[in-house]
């Protein structure tokens, strides 16, 4: 059984992994970070801003790399953007450096948390719950392949989460 050192949350967006990461941060006192915010940061421009110019392809290149810098790090709370699992590079990195939890949520609930978010440029469609269907089938699988544990955030307030995840980790770390 591994010991890990950090704690990565997985999931589509608007599952909580930023909130739910904060926290968790918090209570272990360790630095976060949200893999999306370190390349706005590193790149000096916004998500929409890259998928605009370089295309998902651009951006999930940005993403490997920041994943591997990331993983790197000892002691920290990563939320990654819901389709770092898409490469199988980021899930093995993620997998063999970490604690990595999927957080799992109804499209229901994620579109409530989304509607009125302009910052997610796979959600400007005509149709955002068929877009976030299809990137639940396609994606499910591989959260399910690298993940430690699975939590339903839909279901439960967000400090209920929070604890679960710090029970999970402490008993696979002792």
């Amino acid at each position: 059984m591994k010991h890990s050192e950090n704690i990565y949350l997985i999931g589509l967006m608007g599952a909580g992994k930023t909130t739910i990461g904060k926290q968790l941060a918090k209570s272990l006192k360790w630095p976060f970070y949200d893999s999306d915010k370190a390349i706005e940061e590193s790149t000096g421009v916004d998500i929409p801003t890259i998928f605009e110019f370089e295309g998902e392809a651009g951006f999930r290149e940005r993403e490997q790399k920041m994943i591997r810098q990331l993983t790197q790090m000892r002691g920290i709370v990563l939320a990654t953007g819901g389709g770092a699992i898409l490469l199988e590079e980021n899930r093995r990195l993620l997998h063999e450096n970490g604690f990595v939890v999927y957080l799992q949520c109804s499209i229901a609930r994620i579109l409530e948390r989304t509607r009125r978010d302009t910052q997610r440029p796979l959600l400007k469609t005509d149709n955002p719950k068929e877009r976030l269907e299809s990137l639940f089938k396609e994606r499910e699988p591989l959260y399910l392949s690298c993940a430690d544990f699975k939590i339903d955030t839909g279901v439960m307030p967000s400090k209920a989460v929070v604890n679960r995840i710090l029970e999970q980790f402490k008993a696979r770390n002792h």
